[in-house]
């Protein structure tokens, strides 16, 4: 079986401790839901950096990233689908799913 890189984007901070124990338990059901299939469940990121050959930007770039996990499935297609499941839809954010390529 092939690995997936999900890079979570967008989505939201919860405005409570009893909304992020609401958010953390549907994130741990999806997780806990799909098996052996998360070889890592991740973990949010912080504010990124962008570097390019002219220089260091402190903006995250157009899209920053906001979390990942890892997950092993047979296809990106089936990777995919998983992701469709992930409860960032649900505050406004989105999944990007890339195959990990095997050196």
């Amino acid at each position: 079986m092939a690995k997936f890189l999900f890079v979570y984007h967008g989505g939201s901070k919860p405005s409570s401790p009893e909304e992020g124990e609401k958010v953390m338990a549907a994130w741990m059901s999806w997780i806990n839901g799909h098996g052996a299939t998360f070889v890592d469940g991740g973990n949010p990121v912080g504010m990124s950096k962008t570097v390019t050959s002219s220089g260091v930007a402190d903006n995250g770039g157009a899209n920053p990233a906001s979390g990942y996990s890892i997950v092993s499935a047979d296809t990106i297609d089936a990777a995919a689908d998983v992701a469709k499941g992930c409860p960032i839809h649900d505050y406004g954010g989105s999944v990007e799913v890339a195959e990990i390529m095997e050196m």
